[in-house]
């Protein structure tokens, strides 16, 4: 017997998540308010159904991946008690908030709520290498996981609490971000002597590669609350940090992110953490922001 599953949403994504859900022989219904974006899945073997509320009523199992938050109310908020007895599972991006409070709303409404984070490209749903995270109710989970298991290999289940999908994908953005500015700060130092970053490259990955080594130290250490200097201390790394601001500031290359990186080991300095390990930063990055006028 076919799995029945509707996606609402149909931009890159949605055409991917629903034609992985084609590909493996699940009957999949879809809706989008451009209906030219479901030619290729109606051929493909899709249902399109006319209204949002028709496509609800067509699965057990709704797929939602739209814009935002604002947009998955704004289309999921009149249906009221059609979703009774749907599990609504959300991949639209957003915060761990937004997930909480919809899923309190979906609740009242008699819909299980899963929320959920796609850390892949379009293109690679459905492969090995696409990873999609979900969070709430585990018996919700566990009932659809051989449909969404459609997705990509890396279909993987954090816990009850609905925030939590959200929470690691704005994690992992953390760390693309501040990975990929630091290659960036490192490729504008190079190439004010007239090196290509290409040349750069090769070095950088091997790099990071390195530094992605302390990872499961460095969580150990955070996890244990203890910060022994295993290879050097911070104010080893902040006469470090002293030499990349000068070397930006001397060939004209923007400082901020070095001076800003620099005032808070200053910060961990001043709080006692100078000979500590690297991974004692945490207690830095657990405060809140400072406000400033």
């Amino acid at each position: 017997m076919q799995n029945r599953v509707t996606v609402i949403g149909l931009g890159l994504m949605g055409q991917a998540l629903a034609g992985a859900f084609l590909r493996d022989g699940h009957a999949t219904t879809v809706w989008n308010r451009t209906e030219a974006k479901a030619g290729q899945l109606v051929a493909q073997g899709a249902s399109l159904a006319g209204s949002v509320g028709e496509a609800v009523a067509a699965s057990p199992l709704v797929v939602v991946c739209v814009s935002d938050y604002e947009t998955a109310h704004e289309l999921l908020h009149p249906l009221g008690e059609a979703l009774d007895g749907r599990v609504v599972v959300n991949l639209t991006s957003g915060t761990s908030r937004a997930a909480r409070e919809t899923a309190e709303w979906a609740a009242r409404q008699g819909a299980t709520y899963l929320d959920g984070a796609i850390m892949a490209i379009p293109s690679a749903i459905g492969t090995a290498d696409a990873v999609v995270l979900y969070s709430g109710p585990r018996s919700a989970f566990d009932q659809h996981e051989p449909v969404l298991g459609s997705l990509g290999a890396g279909t993987t289940y954090l816990g009850e609490d609905h925030g939590l999908a959200s929470l690691y994908d704005v994690a992992v953005l953390s760390l693309m971000w501040n990975i990929g500015n630091g290659f960036l700060q490192g490729a504008a130092l190079l190439g004010a002597a007239g090196v290509d970053a290409g040349a750069f490259a090769s070095l950088a990955t091997t790099s990071i590669k390195t530094v992605a080594d302390w990872m499961p130290g460095y969580a150990q250490q955070i996890d244990d609350g203890s910060y022994p200097a295993l290879d050097a201390t911070i104010d080893t790394h902040l006469a470090a940090m002293e030499h990349l601001v000068h070397e930006s500031e001397s060939l004209g290359v923007n400082a901020e992110l070095p001076r800003f990186i620099k005032a808070l080991t200053e910060r961990a300095v001043a709080a006692g953490h100078g000979g500590s390990g690297y991974a004692a930063m945490i207690e830095q990055f657990r405060k809140p922001s400072e406000v400033r006028p």
